[in-house]
């Protein structure tokens, strides 16, 4: 906290507002990608909110849309300042308006990487231990706009398949769940037979590793861990970055790169619930780390 209240006695101080090249902001507004249900997500956010107040001077608003798209449109639309997005989120945006938003930071794992994997699961009870186990089953995915959740293992899969992912033709049938705790609960659930999630693959796995949808489904009593089983992983994938609305006045900008960088030295508990799971924080990141991801999401789109 000292940190930030440093930070903030060093700006110069507005009251009700942001101010930058005579433009003021009146409030400020974080979009919260889905992974988890609504309040869940709120709750784990609300440090992040309470410190922007206090540190903008104006005030700061949480949204929690149904799904990824909620968010994508917000950020488009101006309606939305800052949101941690998924790389594929991000690349739907970039290809869509490339000035929208900039890429200013990325979480870091406990090893000192930024990179995190699509992880196929099951119930350890139905027997299925790798892909070829779902042939004719049903086998979920979260959201269309989710990288871990779709974009990549809809792209892997298929090349280690040699089919499509069309219901009907390698699995018995494919279905959107909404999210990743909706797939984690549908799989635990046998809802479906197995599904896929997103899990930067570090520390054990009855811990849902370090972070990721599965350790926060762990944190929330969703499931035991020892109930379901590792069955596909993805190469890794770059982790997706936390944005902010271009057009936001430079200061206010400067000061929320410098709040979310050092939120971690500041308040590690308030990191781990925005960064879901065990992390070392934020780092800064460019455009030049999604390339990849957009030029997948693009051709996936042709």
């Amino acid at each position: 906290m000292k940190k930030i209240i440093a930070l903030a006695l060093m700006t110069t101080a507005i009251s009700g507002a942001a101010l930058a090249d005579g433009h003021a902001i009146t409030e400020f507004r974080i979009g919260i990608l889905g992974g988890e249900n609504a309040q869940d997500r709120m709750n784990s956010n609300e440090c992040m909110r309470a410190y922007t107040q206090d540190l903008l001077g104006v005030e700061t608003k949480l949204f929690a849309p149904a799904d990824y798209n909620g968010v994508i449109q917000g950020l488009l639309g101006g309606t939305l300042d800052m949101a941690w997005l998924g790389a594929s989120s991000y690349a739907a945006v970039y290809l869509q308006d490339p000035q929208a938003v900039e890429p200013v930071l990325v979480k870091i794992n406990l090893d000192g990487s930024y990179g995190y994997h699509s992880i196929g699961f099951a119930r350890v009870d139905s027997g299925i231990t790798s892909l070829e186990g779902v042939k004719g089953k049903v086998f979920g995915f979260g959201d269309p706009n989710s990288t871990s959740g779709y974009l990549i293992p809809s792209i892997e899969i298929p090349q280690q398949t040699g089919a499509s992912m069309e219901s009907g033709d390698y699995f018995g049938e494919v279905k959107f769940t909404g999210g990743h705790e909706q797939t984690i609960v549908a799989v635990s659930n046998g809802d479906i037979n197995a599904g896929v999630t997103w899990a930067d693959g570090q520390g054990n796995w009855e811990d849902g590793y370090n972070s990721g949808a599965l350790r926060k489904a762990v944190d929330a009593g969703l499931v035991d861990m020892n109930d379901l089983v590792e069955i596909w992983r993805s190469k890794p994938i770059p982790e997706g970055p936390v944005v902010l609305r271009t057009s936001l006045p430079q200061d206010v900008k400067d000061k929320m790169v410098a709040l979310v960088d050092g939120l971690y030295e500041t308040d590690a508990e308030c990191t781990y619930g925005v960064a879901a799971g065990d992390s070392l924080g934020f780092d800064p990141i460019t455009h030049d780390a999604y390339v990849s991801i957009v030029e997948a999401r693009k051709a996936k789109s042709n």
